[in-house]
């Protein structure tokens, strides 16, 4: 299934999840036939990780993905405001030691023998360290057999595009810039990455919401006109008798540099929900009348 997990959520993102509302989202998804589950440190200060490690655990260990990322390391202190419930604070760190020490305590609240994706996680503000420091350290990492596949996850294109031009990295997580309402991943980041033969996965299909009858984009108050636009969009889906949530959640399969869509869910119904959506049909009458 090209449907993965996203576990920020589980994290308690913006609002608290139980553990077993967590568990249950997990075992959900892998009922489901889900196979790709990507967290990080700063989800939760290591919740997520501790909870995905904790419900993968007894899983074969061969038939699932397993991505987090590097770049903030957890100290104690104030914790991201994004999750509330959380203990430690997340401080950006891409030296080289930082990289190989995030990888280290990754894996202790995991409880798991490996990581398969290890993602530098939105280094916008740092990207020339990332480049000269944090990418080499994975590198070298990737041919310790520490982890299988490295690259990089931002909410943005450019320095994605950069990356991919500039070093081997073997995938790209692009949040919100290859959806409906922003398809700026298209002309030149998807192209490299086809032309380079790097993974690419789609997240932030609902623009944090905007997508998803929510009122935000990139979480905050989406602007007037991209309401609109997403007014627009959904009338256009309700003729065709299409869920715009289903539409969304299948868009970025369309291009053939994208491997998969990461989907944030924080419940078992809501796993199940955009299970079925990812899997429900659209025609092609729909995504000719949208492309146009």
């Amino acid at each position: 299934m090209r449907f993965g997990l996203g576990c920020a959520p589980l994290g308690g993102l913006y609002e608290p999840v139980s553990g077993e509302d967590a568990r249950a989202t997990i075992d959900a998804a892998w009922e489901a036939g889900v196979r790709f589950f990507d967290t990080a440190p700063l989800y939760g200060s290591g919740l997520s990780e501790r909870r995905v490690g904790d419900a993968l655990r007894a899983r074969p260990r061969d038939e699932y993905t397993l991505s987090t990322k590097v770049g903030r390391l957890l100290v104690p202190g104030a914790p991201a405001p994004m999750f509330p419930g959380a203990t430690d604070a997340p401080v950006f760190d891409f030296s080289a030691d930082g990289v190989r020490r995030s990888v280290a305590e990754s894996l202790e609240r995991l409880e798991l023998d490996r990581v398969d994706v290890a993602l530098i996680h939105d280094p916008d503000e740092h990207l020339e360290q990332a480049l000269g420091e944090a990418y080499p350290a994975l590198e070298s990492l990737r041919a310790e057999g520490v982890v299988r596949q490295i690259g990089v996850g931002m909410n943005q294109w450019q320095a994605l595009a950069r990356f991919v031009r500039e070093t081997d990295v073997d995938c790209v997580l692009v949040a919100g810039r290859y959806t409906l309402l922003d398809r700026s991943a298209e002309n030149e980041l998807l192209p490299l990455c086809y032309e380079r033969g790097c993974a690419v996965h789609a997240a932030g299909v609902f623009n944090s919401g905007l997508l998803a009858d929510g009122a935000t984009f990139d979480y905050l108050p989406a602007p007037p006109e991209l309401v609109e636009r997403a007014r627009a969009l959904a009338a256009t889906c309700a003729r065709l008798d299409v869920p715009l949530k289903a539409v969304a959640l299948q868009f970025p399969l369309r291009h053939a540099a994208v491997d998969d869509v990461i989907v944030g869910c924080r419940s078992r119904a809501e796993l199940e929900e955009d299970v079925a959506l990812f899997g429900s049909p659209v025609p092609d009458e729909l995504w000719a009348e949208l492309d146009a």
